[in-house]
């Protein structure tokens, strides 16, 4: 393990581009990049976003084709007419800055807490955002609202003709704060979501599935088969994981751990059944926020003790790089 990076403000996900570079949110509203090993003192984007309790600005990707297009995505809360709304909006770097917004998809429901926003582009090269319920339970299975839900757009925000509800961004439906999104070398997708008092899940992802919340958590409720909700492939039962940004290495998925304070490597076999869990870093930096895998092959990690759930260590926040063993 080595130390990237430190002094960040609540670094929230993670974006590689060709090139090497590293670029990071902070959850208070700026764009950082880490070039050659080295945190730029200047930001290349700041936003004016709603930083309320979880809020603000949190999910980053890049388009595949990002040395052409300069094309940043990402995913905050910002604040209309005095409520908290997220919103999906896209930049265009020219020069080392981020200008040229475009919002792609606007007005779901914000809120200090629950807000999903984790963004990533698939090896179908479509956009995937994952919506959290914004403190409203029913709006999970709302077929109106896209919170609570796993969204795909085209990398222009239009809706693609094959997604599961003509017409509608939505890919997935019935979850509480999915914060993590990662597909495996045969382009499954998997997603982590916070429970309600542990029951922290990974699912598999499937289009136009139901995967419960707020009528089931967890796994083995007699009422999800009947109700054709999706169980999912692993749970944390009665400990609690708080799992945020998970990444895909060899054949196991790795998952960031805010209240579980490490960071978790579960093992699954070739039909996605759990094999061993393990931990590391288990309360050595505190809470982990986002994990991916970089272009070395090593794990890149965030910490995330400046957002008000942790205790800053010295050099918070910071990016870890992690060869695990």
């Amino acid at each position: 393990m080595e130390t990237i990076a430190t002094g960040l403000e609540v670094p929230w996900a993670l974006a590689f581009a060709p090139d090497g570079r590293l670029y990071v949110t902070e959850r208070v509203g700026r764009i950082r990049v880490v070039k050659e090993g080295r945190l730029e003192p200047d930001p290349v984007a700041t936003l004016t976003v709603a930083a309320q309790g979880e809020a603000g600005l949190m999910g980053l990707a890049l388009d595949p084709r990002f040395t052409d297009t300069g094309h940043l995505y990402v995913c905050y809360t910002a604040e209309r007419q005095g409520s908290l709304v997220n919103r999906i909006t896209r930049f265009t770097l020219r020069e080392g800055r981020a200008g040229e917004e475009r919002v792609l998809l606007d007005g779901m429901h914000g809120a200090p807490t629950h807000d999903g926003c984790r963004l990533k582009f698939g090896p179908d090269r479509k956009l995937y955002a994952t919506m959290g319920d914004a403190r409203e339970a029913r709006l999970a299975q709302a077929r109106d609202s896209l919170n609570g839900k796993i969204l795909r757009l085209e990398a222009n925000g239009s809706v693609p003709a094959d997604n599961p509800f003509p017409g509608s961004p939505v890919w997935s439906l019935g979850h509480r704060n999915p914060q993590g999104l990662a597909w495996d070398g045969k382009r499954r997708l998997l997603a982590a979501e916070h429970g309600p008092s542990a029951h922290d899940e990974i699912n598999r992802i499937e289009p136009g599935k139901n995967y419960g919340w707020p009528d089931v958590a967890g796994a083995d409720d007699p009422a999800a088969p009947r109700r054709g909700y999706v169980d999912p492939i692993v749970e944390s039962e009665r400990d609690t994981w708080a799992p945020s940004g998970i990444a895909w290495l060899g054949d196991s998925v790795w998952v960031a751990a805010l209240r579980g304070e490490r960071l978790i490597q579960i093992t699954l076999d070739a039909d996605l059944k759990l094999v061993n869990v393990r931990s590391i870093l288990r309360r050595v930096h505190g809470r982990l926020r986002d994990v991916v895998v970089g272009p070395d092959g090593a794990l890149y990690v965030t910490t995330s003790n400046r957002d008000g759930r942790g205790s800053a260590r010295e050099g918070d926040d910071k990016i870890l790089r992690v060869v695990p063993q």
